[in-house]
């Protein structure tokens, strides 16, 4: 066969009327897998624009704006501060006024969650929304390690989240924030062993240390 006759040979699968039935099933195959990968994409690219805090709605209905809205408007990183002893610090709201240290006598709300964010207890009611806040002196030895690290440096009104490992975290029974009920705090103690995620909110500094007066 010469160079000519075989060019004008169709290729095993080409897209004519003609094409053997195997062929079909082959290339409709071929676009539902391409239709599926492409779905995979464009939810894949929603769930990151969700995350950086961007409406992909907005996006997916004027591509044309979504560039220039983007260059703009960039969405702000919370940063995080990571601890040689592994307390992990994200500045929710930075607060005002003075910043509570080591000593100080402070009233605060707070919420635990365990790492993979199931509810383990929290200082305000779910369901009424009435606190019951916390006040406790920044002392490691009635506050759990961790949390006093977070609240140490925060001002009135100031909002973090933690990951704090069980290593300076429950320690011993007798450390505090513990709910005085018995379901949760049988529910907490049972997770004493593992990373914990606390959302804080520092309410009032009720007596500062010394060293917060005199400086």
């Amino acid at each position: 066969m010469g160079i000519s006759s075989f060019l004008s040979v169709p290729p095993p699968c080409a897209a004519s009327v003609s094409a053997p039935p195997r062929c079909i099933d082959n290339a409709k195959s071929l676009n539902n897998k391409i239709s599926r990968l492409e779905v995979k994409k464009c939810y894949s690219r929603r769930l990151i624009l969700q995350f950086l805090g961007i409406n992909p709605i907005l996006c997916y209905a004027a591509p044309a704006s979504a560039a220039p809205i983007m260059d703009m408007n960039e969405p702000q990183v919370i940063r995080t501060l990571k601890l040689p002893n592994g307390v992990r610090i994200q500045d929710i709201i930075e607060g005002e006024g003075l910043e509570a240290r080591g000593g100080d006598l402070v009233e605060f709300n707070c919420v635990c969650r365990r790492a993979n964010g199931y509810f383990v207890f929290s200082t305000v009611d779910q369901f009424s929304g009435e606190s019951n806040p916390v006040i406790l002196p920044l002392d490691e030895d009635e506050m759990i390690l961790g949390l006093k690290q977070v609240l140490t440096g925060m001002k009135i009104g100031g909002k973090r989240r933690a990951l704090i490992p069980p290593s300076v975290g429950y320690v011993n029974e007798n450390l505090k924030p513990i709910p005085e009920e018995f379901g949760p705090r049988r529910s907490l103690l049972s997770h004493a062993q593992e990373p914990l995620v606390f959302e804080v909110q520092l309410l009032k500094i009720l007596k500062a240390s010394q060293q917060s007066e005199f400086n």
